[in-house]
């Protein structure tokens, strides 16, 4: 999704209202409760909150130039992989085996086996269409942030095909996109 993504993409940038910027707060501190108590200092009310629209349907949540969230089409808030770094409990998480990581930092979906095998683990509690952080088996650190297809309990039953969208990774565009001006 953000393989080739730089500040080019960005199609427009405006400073949203009070109301807008308490919504998605609220569907941000929704999405992901254990991050409500940061939300302030993530998301201070009294700077200007720009939603920068990208190809694709997609929108950055911006703070002082700095990307924190994405969403496509309307679809949940996901944060940033910086973010995730700077906050790492605040999504579920599965992890994929050693085979599989170089394939997800190619930008790769990430197949049901190798969420299943020996090195892989889930979250058995995630249900489909899902925001997730994938963790990559002896890393401390997530190496990307997917969507899943199907639930936990579907990827372990079914083993088979794409179970999690890979929508931003390490040394994507969107990595490496520090600041937008």
């Amino acid at each position: 999704m953000f393989k080739k993504f730089s500040s080019e993409e960005v199609t427009g940038q405006n400073q949203v209202k009070a109301s807008v910027q308490r919504k998605i707060r609220q569907n941000i501190a929704d999405e992901y409760p254990d991050l409500e108590p940061l939300l302030d200092e993530m998301l201070p009310k009294k700077s200007p909150l720009i939603v920068a629209k990208c190809q694709n349907h997609i929108n950055l949540v911006v703070v002082n130039n700095v990307p924190l969230f994405f969403n496509v089409r309307d679809g949940p808030y996901m944060p940033t992989l910086r973010l995730l770094h700077q906050y790492p409990g605040i999504m579920k998480k599965f992890r994929v085996d050693r085979g599989a990581i170089k394939f997800v930092l190619a930008g790769a979906n990430i197949m049901c086996p190798g969420l299943t095998s020996a090195g892989g683990n889930l979250d058995e509690e995630v249900p489909a269409d899902s925001p997730v952080a994938i963790m990559a088996e002896g890393k401390e650190h997530a190496l990307a942030i997917g969507y899943t297809k199907m639930s936990a309990k579907d990827i372990k039953s079914i083993n088979k095909g794409i179970g999690v969208d890979n929508m931003h990774y390490l040394n994507d565009g969107l990595w490496k996109t520090l600041h937008l001006d």
